[in-house]
């Protein structure tokens, strides 16, 4: 039976930090780093209806989700109606796990209304997300610093969770999404992927040394310049990994004028999330990150004709995942 009232899903933009192993040789591949940062994030709402509706930023492709979602379960007829309102979206084909975060909203609202399964990866694989990178899927549900291990290309499950550790709450993140060209989603993405030849080993075994020895113990121990090296290596190796794709270690034009200026401006770890737009900087006060969100704002404001434009986000990374809520009004946004 539906329950009463609409359900309230707000989930935050997911950074991808870097990918473990694009060889295979152990079984798995992929793999990879990442983390939940507050803003920009997703609020959605569903509310019982009698066929599925949505409505707000991306309401096509919910809807797309919600039909896969209930299609998956096989529920027919009035239970698998409801109407959805995205009332906030995260920058789509940006970086930032738009996609994922939509789809998993969608089923977590729907599997409230109707009572189904809400555990992470079972709604994952009932809107087909978490086929490559579950970064997202595990931000989602845990927010957070996570480190997931890779998939076995035989089956489909969802790349399993590693570790997942709470950054250090005085650590501040600048994100900058210029405007400028969209990054590779869906089956371009897919495309892109089959074109990467295979990296050398000693690099897929240089990343894995960082995670594990420096990036990992960096966080355990509240150590920032630490995990900053660590992770501008990371990006640094595996950028290499992505450049006959992207044009270089990080998106041409914008993109990787922002990584230099950030790194300029003294924030650290700076690098590129998943295929951009989006870059970030890691600061180690509110102070820090404030002025160079800034400066951020200043240079993509004066860009010149054909160049300006973008949002800058500045907060710290989330401690926890998507939080649901029931009846009401919308959650006030942060």
């Amino acid at each position: 039976m539906n329950a009463p009232g609409p359900v309230f899903v707000e989930a935050p933009a997911r950074l991808h930090f870097g990918v473990l192993d694009l060889r295979g040789d152990l079984g798995r591949r992929f793999g990879g780093v990442g983390a939940a940062v507050p803003s920009p994030s997703l609020l959605l709402e569903a509310r019982p209806a009698p066929t599925l509706t949505a409505e707000g930023p991306g309401a096509d492709r919910a809807l797309e989700f919600a039909r896969r979602f209930v299609g998956h379960h096989g529920v027919a007829g009035a239970g698998a109606g409801a109407h959805l309102v995205v009332h906030r979206a995260i920058p789509a084909h940006s970086g930032l796990g738009s996609g994922t975060q939509l789809a998993l909203a969608v089923a977590r609202a729907l599997a409230e209304l109707q009572g189904l399964p809400t555990e992470v990866t079972t709604l994952a694989r009932a809107v087909g997300r978490g086929r490559r990178s579950a970064i997202g899927t595990w931000t989602f549900a845990l927010g957070g610093f996570v480190l997931e291990g890779g998939r076995k290309e035989e089956d489909g499950a969802v790349a399993p969770l590693l570790a997942r550790l709470p950054l250090p709450t005085t650590w501040r993140c600048v994100v900058v999404v210029p405007r400028g060209k969209p990054g590779l989603t869906g089956e371009e993405e897919a495309a892109a992927f089959a074109r990467l030849p295979a990296p050398a080993a000693r690099d897929v075994e240089r990343v894995a040394h960082l995670v594990l020895m420096q990036l990992l113990p960096a966080i355990a121990e509240a150590d920032l310049p630490a995990f900053g090296a660590a992770l501008a290596e990371v990006q640094r190796v595996t950028g290499g990994w992505f450049a006959p794709v992207q044009g270089g270690v990080f998106a041409p034009g914008q993109t990787g004028e922002m990584v230099e200026r950030l790194r300029g401006w003294g924030a650290v770890g700076v690098g590129q999330s998943s295929w951009g737009p989006a870059v970030y900087g890691i600061t180690a006060s509110a102070e820090e990150s404030q002025a160079i969100a800034a400066r951020a704002r200043a240079v993509l404001g004066a860009g010149g004709a054909g160049r300006a434009g973008g949002v800058v986000y500045d907060g710290g990374f989330s401690a926890h995942g998507a939080r649901v809520t029931r009846g009401g009004a919308p959650p006030v946004s942060p």
